[in-house]
C-alpha cells in the first residue's frame, strides 16, 4: 500500500498513532501525493525511524497562570513523544517548530540535553520563589529516549540536590529506575508521583497509545512506587466519550487497588490540528464509531470539537459531562480516594550557591 490523499498506509504505520502528517497552521504549503501518478511498482517509501535533535532553549521552567491547572510551574525534558497517543493535546506545539502535528509529532524529537544546568542556574536567582515543579505535563519525561539520554533523570538530580518538591506524570515503567531518587525525596515529604492510564483495554490501549507500556505494567509502576513509600496517584485520562468513559470506574478500581490514593480525569481535549488527526485515526480505527464518539464530545463543548475556555476545557458542559464528572466523585468517594492530599514542602529548598559565592567553593 502507498500514501494516498494525504495519509500513509497502516502496514507502514505499526507502532504509530498518527496516519497522516499533515503540515502544521503555520506552514505555507500542504504536501499531498500524486494518487493518480502512482503505479504498483512505485519505490515503497522507507519506514518511519524517530529522529532526536536537539533543543537549545535558554530557559526551562515554563510558568503558567492557568487558574484550572493545579501548578504555576512544570518542566518538559522533550518536545514531542514517542509514545505517539493520538489524543495528545501538546501535539500542536510541533507546528511551531515548522514541523507536522501529526507523525512527526511523535517520530521528531527534541532533548534538552543542557536542562539540569539551565535548571540550577533558574534556580539560584535571587527572584526565584520556590513551589512545587511538575514533570511531564506536555510531553512524557519517561518515553523511550529518556534511557539512553538520561535528561529527566538529571534535572530531578538537580532537584533532589537542592531539595526542591516535584511532582511527576508518566505513563511509563522507566520512572522506577530513579526511585534511588525519587524514593528518598518522598520521604521527605518532597516528591509525588501520577501515572496515566487511559484504559485496561489491551487491544485499545495498543491502537490509542502505541509505543507506551501496557496498563499491566502502568498497574505494577503503580504498586512498585507505593510499596517504596511514595505517593502515589492515577490519572483516567483522557476520558472519550463511547470508547473508554464506560472504563472509568474500573480503572479507578485497579489503580487503587495497586496503592493509589488520589485520583483525576480529563475528558479529552482536541485542539487546533488534534481535532483533524483524532478524526483520521478514529476513521482508520473504529470507522463504524466515528460519527457516535465525534457527536458525543460535540455534545460536552457545546456543539464543537473543542472548548478553550477555562473551567470548561477540563472537564466540558452539559449532561455527559456531568455524569462522568458525577460517576468519578462517586467511584473515588466509595474507594476512598482524593480524601487528603498533602501538600508538598517547599520551606526545605536550598538555593543553589553561585559562582564567586563562598559556599561554591565547596560544591566544586
Amino acid at each position: 500500500m502507498r500514501r494516498r490523499g494525504g495519509h500513509l498506509a497502516k502496514d507502514k504505520l505499526k507502532g504509530r498513532g498518527s496516519v497522516s502528517n499533515t503540515s502544521g497552521r503555520y506552514e505555507r504549503f500542504q504536501v499531498v501525493p500524486d494518487v493518480e501518478h502512482q503505479s504498483a511498482f512505485d519505490e515503497e517509501p522507507p519506514p518511519l525511524e524517530t529522529i532526536v535533535g536537539t533543543d537549545s532553549a535558554r530557559t526551562v521552567i515554563t510558568e503558567n497562570d492557568s487558574p484550572d491547572v493545579p501548578f504555576d510551574r512544570s518542566i518538559n525534558p522533550y518536545r514531542g513523544c514517542e509514545h505517539g497517543c493520538i489524543y495528545c493535546f501538546a501535539r500542536p506545539t510541533h507546528a511551531y517548530l515548522g514541523l507536522s502535528p501529526g507523525l512527526d509529532f511523535e517520530r521528531r524529537i527534541f532533548a534538552k540535553p543542557m536542562a539540569a544546568a539551565r535548571l540550577r542556574e533558574e534556580l539560584a536567582k535571587l527572584s526565584y520563589r520556590c513551589e512545587a515543579i511538575a514533570i511531564g505535563a506536555n510531553t512524557d519525561p519517561y518515553q523511550p529516549v529518556e534511557r539512553r539520554l538520561g535528561v529527566t533523570r538529571e534535572i530531578l538530580e538537580v532537584l533532589s540536590e537542592h531539595r526542591h518538591p516535584v511532582s511527576i506524570v508518566t505513563k511509563s515503567d522507566l520512572v522506577l529506575r530513579d526511585l534511588d531518587l525519587i524514593g528518598p525525596m518522598a520521604a521527605s515529604g518532597l516528591a509525588s508521583v501520577f501515572v496515566s492510564i487511559t484504559t485496561l483495554d489491551l487491544e485499545l490501549a495498543r491502537r490509542l497509545e502505541p509505543r507506551a507500556p501496557s496498563p499491566l505494567r502502568r498497574l505494577r509502576t503503580l504498586e512498585t512506587l507505593a510499596e517504596a513509600g511514595v505517593p502515589v496517584g492515577v490519572l483516567a485520562s483522557p476520558m472519550i466519550p463511547g470508547l473508554n468513559d464506560a472504563e472509568l470506574d474500573r480503572i479507578l478500581e485497579a489503580a487503587h487497588e495497586a496503592g493509589a490514593r488520589s485520583a483525576g480525569y480529563i475528558l479529552i481535549r482536541l485542539p487546533l490540528e488534534l481535532a483533524d488527526l483524532f478524526r483520521e485515526w478514529l476513521e482508520a480505527n473504529y470507522p463504524q464509531k466515528q460519527q457516535h464518539v465525534l457527536n458525543l464530545i460535540r455534545g460536552a463543548r457545546g456543539g464543537k470539537l473543542y472548548d478553550a475556555r477555562f473551567g470548561a476545557r477540563m472537564r466540558g458542559e452539559g449532561p455527559y459531562a456531568e455524569l462522568l464528572l458525577k460517576r468519578f466523585q462517586v467511584a473515588t468517594r466509595r474507594l476512598g480516594m482524593n480524601e487528603c492530599r498533602a501538600a508538598l514542602d517547599v520551606t526545605q529548598f536550598r538555593v543553589p550557591p553561585k559562582s564567586g559565592d563562598q559556599l561554591y567553593l565547596f560544591s566544586k
